[in-house]
């Protein structure tokens, strides 16, 4: 199948389906605790925008990755996830809240920072200036009609068919887990060539990336003493990117393939841990609960 096909429109359609069954959980409540609780929010903004990056520095620094393959996996780091954290988080029986509220405040930064960010990065490892232009208001556009407008959606079917909803619940739940596992599935094949030429050097930096991302945002979080589901959220939204947003710089402002496949690569990869955390979460042995208490 090919990769264009996937990943410019099932995933997209995948992606608005899970938002949608994320908002079927969800109450104005849980948005106005965060709202009395602004602690894990200001920490989350702080860990994608600041720490994230911090991290995939050293990540550079230690692989001592090839400048193109630096580039692309900088570029990265300043792309917080959207989507597909908010539909980790949701599975995981994490903070879905407190992730959506991330990915609402993503949608208005990022757009503003990647670019300038990107330029950086470009010149700071491949001693290039290029001018590095985001169309900003159709990606503001695009993150809201992907990311947030299908949780509107969602939780406006929950307060007035309250029934429905919770029965479309655990319907959308798993099939979207499927539809997300087939995606991902077909771009690994899809691109199985390009990733297998770049196997050897970029696969153990990015598994460190996302791996590595998701245990400091985590431990930050209960180090700052947040609850253990406000932690879990935030090891995710640290560890699992916005690849798409990503590739938008990779491969249509800069076009490098190079860049453009770490990213993919990238895309694929961090699932694994995410999947594996999914599964965990919901078996009953996987049901815990972390020692240090919450302040």
């Amino acid at each position: 199948m090919d990769s264009v096909y996937l990943s410019q429109l099932l995933l997209p359609v995948a992606l608005f389906l899970i938002m949608f069954g994320i908002g079927l959980s969800l109450t104005p409540a849980d948005f106005q605790r965060l709202t009395q609780q602004p602690k894990p929010v200001v920490l989350g903004v702080a860990l994608q925008l600041v720490g994230l990056p911090a991290f995939g520095f050293l990540v550079i620094c230690v692989f001592s990755l090839p400048p193109v393959y630096a580039v692309g996996i900088a570029i990265l780091t300043f792309a917080p996830g959207g989507a597909t954290s908010n539909m980790i988080s949701y599975l995981c029986r994490a903070d879905t809240a407190l992730s959506v509220s991330l990915t609402a405040l993503a949608s208005v930064v990022t757009p503003l920072s990647l670019p300038l960010m990107s330029y950086v990065a470009v010149g700071y490892f491949m001693g290039l200036s290029v001018e590095v232009n985001v169309p900003i208001l159709q990606t503001i556009t695009k993150l809201i009609v992907i990311s947030l407008l299908p949780v509107v959606l969602g939780m406006w079917l929950r307060h007035y068919k309250v029934a429905v909803a919770m029965r479309l619940q655990p319907v959308i739940k798993w099939a979207s887990l499927l539809f997300m596992l087939t995606v991902v599935i077909g771009l690994l094949v899809a691109n199985r060539d390009q990733l297998w030429e770049l196997s050897s050097v970029a696969v153990p930096a990015v598994l460190t990336l996302s791996v590595g991302a998701m245990a400091l945002g985590a431990l930050i979080a209960r180090i700052a003493r947040l609850p253990w589901e406000q932690a879990l959220t935030l090891g995710i939204e640290t560890g699992i990117q916005n690849a798409g947003l990503a590739l938008v710089i990779t491969g249509t402002v800069l076009q490098d393939q190079a860049m453009s496949t770490v990213v993919l690569m990238y895309g694929i990869l961090m699932q694994v841990p995410a999947i594996l955390l999914v599964l965990y979460r919901n078996l009953p042995a996987g049901r815990w609960r972390w020692v240090m208490p919450p302040s």
